[in-house]
């Protein structure tokens, strides 16, 4: 089951885009608390909260996981576990920005990898910055599954409508 927070619009677009390309890290808190209560009212019994993990490469390129900026406070707030490393991406991707639906799938099909000892018989809660077509959730969600996850719940912050261009997210 995957819930987004909000519209991948104004402002939350322009939101995420400062905290991913101008470093603007301060607002991932401020969307980590508008989004207690969103998470809370889901009722969603969740042990652990996983960041959508990033290549090395980008990690490298960027610094940070933007996702995982939003996440550790929501996880503190929820009082739940935050697992930074409970998924790894073992596989280099392109962007998936301009891909097709058919293309986003292939691009991230076994490119993840969950941690059986942060996820196996748990609950978990995966965690991106934007659907669009849920590609990224989907082969981290098999990944969570692989490694012994007992349920899987997706949850981010925006979820692209199927009216936006998929090159422009």
């Amino acid at each position: 089951m995957m819930r987004s927070w909000a519209v991948f619009d104004s402002p939350v677009q322009n939101a995420l885009r400062a905290i991913k390309y101008r470093r603007n890290i301060g607002l991932a808190d401020a969307i980590a608390v508008d989004m207690v209560e969103f998470v809370r009212m889901l009722k969603w019994k969740v042990e652990v909260l996983i960041p959508i993990p990033l290549g090395k490469a980008r990690l490298q390129e960027r610094g940070y996981n933007q996702v995982a900026l939003v996440a550790r406070p929501l996880a503190y707030e929820l009082g739940i576990s935050y697992a930074p490393h409970g998924g790894r991406k073992v596989r280099e991707t392109r962007s998936q920005v301009g891909l097709t639906a058919a293309e986003r799938r292939e691009n991230v099909r076994a490119a993840f990898q969950a941690d059986p000892s942060e996820v196996k018989r748990k609950s978990v809660l995966l965690m991106d910055d934007v659907a669009t077509t849920g590609s990224t959730i989907s082969a981290c969600a098999e990944a969570a599954l692989s490694a012994g996850a007992a349920e899987v719940y997706a949850l981010t912050i925006a979820r692209a409508l199927s009216h936006h261009d998929l090159n422009r997210v």
